[in-house]
């Protein structure tokens, strides 16, 4: 199991006794680059990618399922939803690079039903746990240094789904795709650090 950077101490108090997902969260990883040269491109950007998601996997450190899936703000999100969310648009996004818009979807074509899931996906459904979303994480992240450490070029594309925020025609290099899983990962680490923040005080950043 990999490690996160060191706790942030702002908050003495400690809420890893007695929750039932305190050993699940204490060792998280934000995941590990490939082997490689020290400073090639997807090593860089895998290594920043591993360390905003150490920042996300961080807030949710000493959390039950109760606090992880609080809301603390005016908004609907949560520290565990927000993993979850994040977790699903990176596996989606490293599929999109090999298997093209077929891994996404093209958005004319959502149903009700799809549109729902999409919802789903900032939360805990019944039986979901923040232990099991942790660990899918894990999964993701090892899934994500996998394929883009084996690329030989990351100037590979593919053509993007339809939607209306994106161009049409227009296709995203593997590199495009790193780049928008460091962004969307470094937006909802700020996210998340606002939500642990006004649970119990606890920072990561800033």
């Amino acid at each position: 199991m990999l490690s996160t950077p060191e706790q942030s101490t702002d908050n003495p108090a400690d809420n890893r006794a007695d929750n039932p997902a305190a050993d699940a969260t204490a060792d998280t990883t934000g995941g590990t680059a490939p082997a490689g040269p020290a400073h090639d491109e997807a090593t860089d950007l895998l290594s920043a990618l591993a360390h905003h998601r150490g920042l996300l996997l961080r807030t949710v450190q000493g959390l039950d399922d109760e606090q992880a899936t609080r809301r603390t703000t005016v908004s609907e999100l949560s520290l565990a939803g927000l993993v979850k969310h994040v977790a699903g648009v990176e596996r989606s996004w490293t599929a999109f690079v090999l298997d093209g818009a077929g891994a996404i979807g093209n958005f004319s074509e959502m149903t009700e039903a799809d549109l729902a899931a999409w919802g789903d996906a900032f939360r805990l459904l019944p039986g979901e746990t923040l232990a099991g979303v942790l660990s899918e994480y894990e999964a993701v992240a090892a899934r994500t240094a996998e394929v883009f450490g084996s690329l030989a070029d990351l100037s590979v594309a593919q053509p993007l789904p339809e939607a209306p925020w994106f161009e049409a025609g227009a296709a995203w290099s593997a590199r495009r795709v790193l780049v928008h899983v460091l962004a969307e990962t470094t937006q909802h680490a700020g996210h998340a650090d606002i939500i642990r923040e006004a649970l119990d005080g606890q920072k990561t950043m800033g």
